[in-house]
């Protein structure tokens, strides 16, 4: 297994579709990193939620998942479920971000989800974030479209035990949800962990992907 670690992360930037896309996919990840890398930036883009009770529980859940960063966070006002049709806001939302950072690594939904919110965000990451690694996370749902991932995150259990309790703990207008839960979180943790010889993980899809292994 070939094990390849960022000499240099400084600036991360995370978007997701609605609020609480980017801690279901990758929160363990930014608790591993913020842990590692105190005063790491975080600028985070959600695309739908805001000025609603989500775009308060996305800063606080957002805020514990990234101890010690510095973290910024904006909260568009898309409708849920109408990616498709605004495209154009979405697209300038994308755009605006890039043009306020220069990222190390980016976290986005994966290209192949089933649901069009997260597909239409993961295709116009690339158009803005041309020259980056960008890590599609997934998300578990009714449509059955987890398939075959490229990179992998191990997480120690303490930390994907504190994703689960976070998860539970900041989302409260979720938990109605019956996929919502400890069992799907970590279930789902574990297999990706069997996957990559650890005892939990968070996998992530690769489009593109630069080596520098020396001339």
């Amino acid at each position: 297994m070939i094990r390849l670690g960022a000499e240099r992360l400084d600036r991360i930037v995370a978007v997701g579709a609605h609020c609480d896309d980017i801690a279901i996919g990758a929160g363990g990840t930014l608790l591993a990193l913020c842990r590692a890398r105190p005063g790491l930036r975080i600028d985070a883009l959600v695309l739908s939620g805001g000025g609603s009770e989500r775009e308060q529980e996305e800063q606080a859940a957002l805020t514990a998942f990234c101890p010690g960063a510095e973290l910024h966070l904006t909260v568009d006002k898309l409708p849920d479920g109408r990616l498709p049709v605004h495209w154009d806001e979405a697209k300038a939302a994308v755009e605006e971000l890039r043009a306020r950072t220069e990222p190390d690594l980016v976290l986005a939904p994966r290209t192949d989800d089933a649901h069009q919110d997260h597909r239409g965000l993961a295709q116009l990451v690339p158009t803005a974030f041309r020259d980056h690694l960008v890590l599609g996370y997934e998300i578990v749902k009714w449509d059955g479209d987890l398939g075959r991932m490229a990179a992998y995150q191990p997480l120690s259990p303490e930390t994907a035990e504190e994703k689960v309790r976070l998860l539970q703990e900041h989302y409260p207008s979720q938990r109605h949800r019956p996929w919502y839960d400890r069992e799907s979180f970590l279930g789902l943790a574990r297999i990706r962990g069997i996957e990559c010889h650890a005892r939990y993980a968070e996998a992530f899809a690769v489009t593109k992907l630069t080596l520098d292994l020396g001339e």
